[in-house]
């Protein structure tokens, strides 16, 4: 592909594809020219370390978020859409989260996104320093549901290095936690459950389960301070 006819969208569009399938560490300048179909060179043309690459392609995918209209909707609605669009986008591309942690994230998609999260949380009638707390505490709250299948997705994917049986080495695991887990009483009473095979897994709807839980924290909150001021 001639450099000319390369943009760094279509860069960026690529990046993605390639993170997904490989992860942060398959992600280098020759695969991502080879998807592309150009040379290493063309890529430089338009973007030019990997470092900046990451952190485009990791604020491109921020524009998959739902953003509910606050002058549609209530605050607690808005908040749920909005957690759960960023729920399932940390799911789509688990690679995100890990980069976090290796690389300085920032970008007009994640802007857009947290300035959102203020203006729900101060809707809902928080003080600007409250609402900065909420929108913290959910978003921390997101993170963290969507580490356990990003990192099954890494496991799994350093287990097959070199020709192995992930899937195999991961039940082999799992029998050997299961016989762990048999020394203790709560433990080996879930292990007669239907889900035994998965009981390290967290149980179906958790997720939902803790955000309405938080959300109905930040409700009584709000309903307590609004006694408050009027005693």
């Amino acid at each position: 592909m001639p450099r000319d006819t390369l943009t760094a969208d279509r860069i960026v569009h690529a990046a993605i594809e390639l993170l997904d399938d490989e992860g942060l560490d398959g992600l280098n300048m020759r695969s991502l020219a080879q998807r592309l179909g150009s040379a290493a060179t063309a890529v430089y043309w338009h973007i030019k370390t990997k470092d900046e690459l990451v952190r485009l392609a990791g604020d491109a995918i921020w524009y998959e978020i739902e953003q509910p209209d606050l002058d549609a909707t209530d605050w607690r609605t808005a908040a749920a859409v909005q957690a759960a669009g960023m729920h399932a986008m940390l799911t789509r591309h688990p690679w995100l989260g890990q980069a976090f942690g290796s690389h300085l994230m920032h970008g007009p998609g994640q802007a857009r996104h947290d300035d959102l999260s203020l203006a729900i949380y101060e809707k809902a009638g928080f003080t600007a320093a409250d609402a900065d707390r909420a929108a913290a505490t959910v978003l921390t709250f997101v993170l963290g549901n969507a580490l356990g299948p990003a990192a099954e997705v890494s496991l799994k994917r350093r287990l097959g290095k070199n020709g192995a049986d992930a899937e195999q080495l991961m039940t082999e695991a799992m029998t050997r936690a299961v016989e762990t887990a048999q020394q203790y009483p709560r433990l080996r009473e879930r292990l007669g459950t239907p889900a035994a095979s998965q009981y390290i897994a967290a149980p179906d709807n958790t997720f939902e389960f803790g955000l309405q839980s938080i959300l109905d924290g930040f409700e009584a909150r709000l309903t307590a301070d609004r006694t408050s001021r009027r005693e």
